[in-house]
């Protein structure tokens, strides 16, 4: 449905970086910058819009699409190592559907960002 998704963040230098070392295991790369903002995403498609804001942004539950459960597992390591808060280790959530593996971290505006695979493990 989206073809793109924008918001503000507080730091714009900060929230770059938290996204780029914490989504790298998903193949998004910095793929347009200027005074507009940076725009995220894989393979040459910005997806994921920042720009710097003022006022502190409503937190925002992202979540990204990963190939495989290490995606998902390599996700979570590097965006708590990108300085990422823990909200929910890698795993199944069958709560939502069998396959259904996931990881939760909070970034630096307060965004829940989630990897997460729907396909069944290996």
């Amino acid at each position: 449905m989206f073809d793109h998704v924008g918001f503000g963040v507080t730091d714009l230098a900060a929230s770059k970086a938290f996204f780029l070392q914490a989504l790298a295991p998903l193949g998004v790369v910095v793929v347009m910058e200027g005074p507009y903002g940076v725009g995220l995403g894989p393979k040459n498609k910005p997806s994921l819009w920042l720009h710097e804001s003022r006022e502190k942004p409503a937190p925002l539950h992202l979540a990204f699409v990963a190939a495989n459960r290490a995606q998902v597992d390599a996700f979570h390591r590097a965006a708590l190592a990108a300085g990422g808060r823990d909200n929910g280790a890698p795993g199944l959530r069958s709560q939502y559907h069998p396959n259904y593996y996931g990881a939760f971290v909070i970034g630096p505006d307060g965004h829940n960002v989630e990897a997460v695979c729907h396909k069944p493990g290996a």
